[in-house]
C-alpha cells in the first residue's frame, strides 16, 4: 500500500455542480410506493424522487411531520399496510429492514409482481446518479455525517443528505438538494453497505460490533473491505482512520486513491489539537504538510476534533472552499441525542446521549467531564441487545471509568431470541463494573431510576442517560 502522502498526491477532484443541477434520473416518471415511508431515510429518499420526476406513494401507520409534508410535495400516503395503492402499473416498492415478509402490503406487491427492494438498495440506485459520500464506521457516523451536510449546506453547495439522527441545524434528518451532491451514512448491520455506490467513502474506525450478523472482527473487518471495493478505482477517493489498525487491514490489497486522516503528524490530513476552550476542542488541520484550516469548535471532545477533520478531507473532496466550510464547521451544534443537553434537577445538568459500545461510552464520558467538569457524575446506561452486551461484556466492564455512579435498568430487548435474552442480564454487567473496582447498580425499572436521582442530585452534579433503547425517557422525566 503507498504511502499516505503519496496516494494524497493524485486524488483527482470532482467539483460539484452549481446549484439547480440536479442530475436527470432514470426514476422520473416511475411509479413507486415506499412501505412505512415515515422514517427519516425512506421520507428522504421519498422526497428525492418526487424532486426528480417520479410519482411516489407509501403507507405509513404513525403519520408525522415528514408524511404531511411529503404529501404537500404530491405523494399519496395510506395509514394502513393493506395495498389499496398498488396495482400492476406500479414500477417499485421499497421497504424498511423492519418491514418482514409477512407483512400484507409487501404481499400483495408480490402477488402483483412488482419489482420489491430494501430501503439500502434504493438508497445504493439514487446515490449511483449523483456524487456520492458514504459514511462508515462503528462509531461517529451520524455526526460526521450531519458535519458534512451542514458544512456543504453552508458552503452553498446544497446537497442532499440523509443522517441516522435529527439535525436540528438542518431541519431533521433528511433533505432533497438542488445539486448532484448526496451525503448519507453507510451502515455495516446485515451488510447493508455494500447496496451503496458512493465517489467517496469514508471509513472513522471499525471495531467489533453487531456480532448477531458477523462472526468475529476478522468478518467485519473483511466486510468493509468489500465496501471500500466498490468506490471507483480511477475517480474515487476513500477518506480513512490512519491511526486505526483494522482500518488499514480493510484497506489492504486496494488501489483505489485513499487519504489517511488522524489526530497526529503524518498524515495526509492531520490535525494538531491547540487547547480546550470551554470543554471544546481547537485544532489547526494539515493537508500534506501544510495547513489549510483552524478548527474552534462547539461540539465537546476529542473524537469531534477528528470527526470533524474527517468532514473537512470531505468537504475537499466535493470542491468546496476550506476555510468556509472549517467555520461552518465550528458553528455546528450536533445531532439530536449526542450529548445533547435536556434540562436542569435541582441544580443539576441532565444530557442524553445515543452511546451504546463502550468506545462510545468512554469518549461521551470524557468529553463530558471536559465540557462541564461535574462535582458528580452519574452515567444512566441501557444496554442495548443482549447480544451485543453478552459478546462485549468485558469491554463493558471498564468503560465507565470516568463515571461516579453507573445506574443500570434492564437490557433493551430488540432482535436477538429468547434464548439470547436469557444468556446474560443487566445485573451481569453491573457485577463486571463494579470487580473493575467502580460504582455500578441495577435499578429495573425507569421510575426507581427517577426517584433515586431525585434524591441523589444536588448542584453542580450531572447526569447522562446513555443507550440506543428508551433510556431518554428518564432525563425527560426527570426534568418535566
Amino acid at each position: 500500500m503507498p504511502t499516505m502522502m503519496e496516494q494524497a498526491s493524485d486524488v483527482q477532484r470532482t467539483e460539484p455542480r452549481a446549484a439547480g443541477s440536479r442530475p436527470a434520473s432514470r426514476f422520473a416518471g416511475q411509479r413507486v410506493h415506499f412501505i412505512g415511508i415515515g422514517g427519516c431515510g425512506m421520507s428522504g429518499l421519498a422526497r428525492m424522487l418526487i424532486d426528480s420526476g417520479a410519482v411516489v406513494t407509501g403507507s405509513e401507520p404513525k403519520p408525522n411531520e415528514t408524511t404531511f409534508s411529503l404529501t404537500k410535495a404530491g405523494a399519496k400516503i395510506s395509514r394502513d399496510q393493506l395495498g389499496e395503492l398498488l396495482d400492476t402499473g406500479v414500477d417499485l416498492v421499497v421497504r424498511t429492514a423492519a418491514v418482514k415478509d409477512d407483512n400484507v402490503e409487501f404481499l400483495v406487491a408480490k402477488s402483483l409482481k412488482i419489482r420489491s427492494i430494501k430501503y439500502a438498495t434504493l438508497l445504493g440506485e439514487v446515490m449511483a446518479e449523483r456524487l456520492g459520500v458514504a459514511v462508515s464506521g462503528t462509531h461517529g457516523k451520524s455526526t460526521t455525517t450531519a458535519m458534512i451536510a451542514f458544512a456543504l449546506s453552508e458552503c452553498g453547495a446544497d446537497p442532499s443528505f440523509v443522517v441516522g439522527g435529527t439535525v436540528p441545524q438542518l431541519g431533521g434528518g433528511a433533505r432533497s438538494g438542488q445539486s448532484d451532491l448526496f451525503v448519507a451514512e453507510a451502515c455495516e448491520f446485515d451488510r447493508s453497505f455494500h447496496n451503496l455506490r458512493p465517489r467517496v467513502a469514508v471509513i472513522m474506525n471499525i471495531e467489533e460490533d453487531h456480532l448477531d450478523c458477523y462472526k468475529n472482527l476478522d468478518e467485519i473487518v473483511e466486510s468493509f473491505h468489500a465496501f471500500a471495493k466498490i468506490v471507483p478505482n480511477e475517480t474515487g477517493l476513500i477518506l480513512a482512520n490512519g491511526k486505526d489498525a483494522n482500518v488499514v487491514r480493510a484497506l489492504a490489497g486496494l488501489t483505489t486513491r485513499t487519504e489517511l486522516v488522524a489526530v497526529g503528524e503524518g498524515f495526509a490530513w492531520s490535525v494538531r489539537p491547540t487547547g480546550i476552550q470551554r470543554g471544546c476542542w481547537g485544532g489547526k488541520v494539515s493537508y500534506l504538510g501544510k495547513v489549510v484550516a483552524q478548527l474552534q469548535l462547539s461540539v465537546a471532545g476529542e473524537h469531534n476534533l477528528f470527526n470533524a477533520t474527517m468532514a473537512l478531507a470531505a468537504c475537499h473532496a466535493c470542491g468546496v472552499d476550506l476555510k468556509v466550510a472549517a467555520e461552518a464547521l465550528d458553528r455546528f451544534t450536533g445531532v439530536d441525542r449526542r450529548m445533547t443537553v435536556v434540562g436542569s434537577y435541582n441544580g443539576a445538568t441532565v444530557v442524553d446521549d445515543y452511546g451504546h459500545h463502550p468506545t462510545e461510552i468512554r469518549a461521551t464520558l470524557a468529553a463530558l467531564r471536559e465540557r462541564y467538569a461535574p462535582r458528580r457524575l452519574f452515567c444512566v446506561f441501557q444496554p442495548h441487545q443482549h447480544s451485543r452486551t453478552r459478546f462485549l461484556l468485558e469491554d463493558f466492564a471498564t468503560s465507565f471509568a470516568a463515571a461516579d455512579e453507573t445506574i443500570v435498568p434492564d437490557i433493551y430487548f430488540v432482535r436477538d431470541s429468547e434464548s439470547e435474552r436469557q444468556r446474560v442480564s443487566s445485573q451481569d454487567m453491573v457485577d463486571r463494573v463494579n470487580h473493575n473496582g467502580q460504582h455500578a447498580r441495577y435499578v429495573q425499572s425507569f421510575t426507581d431510576i427517577v426517584t433515586l436521582l431525585k434524591k441523589e442530585l444536588g448542584p453542580g452534579d450531572l447526569v447522562v442517560t446513555m443507550g440506543a433503547g428508551s433510556v431518554w425517557e428518564i432525563g425527560r422525566d426527570l426534568v418535566g
